[in-house]
């Protein structure tokens, strides 16, 4: 369950990252914020109980099976809350705060500097997926 868990944090992280920014840039500036706005409430909400859970599930794999790599996965997994919090916060609030029609060069320069701290949150992801997989794979 933490693998399939992980498995919808890492997809979803990645699509944002590969798929949705690159088109949302496309955007003129005031639609950019508006869309991103949007988006963000919802994704963080998302995001955030995917780690959560995904971090529960993975320290009970731990727990049952007594693999440390289960343990290692859910932290990285984790690392996603102080990862946000304290490496991309910031700027999620100036955008946040940033009214749409003050929107401008300078919110499309945080959008593509927001873009490139997501990928971070997709490498978390992904590197916790393969801690569950190498549980599951190896005795």
């Amino acid at each position: 369950m933490a693998l399939m868990v992980v498995g919808a944090f890492t997809g979803a992280a990645f699509y944002v990252s590969f798929a949705e920014q690159p088109a949302r840039l496309a955007l003129d500036d005031r639609a950019l914020l508006l869309e991103w706005k949007l988006a963000y409430r919802r994704g963080f909400a998302m995001q955030a109980t995917l780690a959560l859970l995904g971090f529960l599930l993975g320290a009970w794999a731990w727990h049952l099976m007594g693999k440390g790599v289960f343990l290692a996965g859910a932290i990285v997994l984790l690392a996603n809350w102080p990862w946000t919090i304290f490496g991309m916060m910031r700027i999620n609030k100036r955008l946040m705060a940033t009214p749409a029609d003050n929107a401008g060069p300078e919110t499309r320069r945080l959008l593509q500097k927001w873009n490139y701290l997501h990928c971070v949150r997709t490498l978390l992801g992904f590197l916790s997926a393969l801690a569950f997989l190498f549980g599951i794979a190896f005795k």
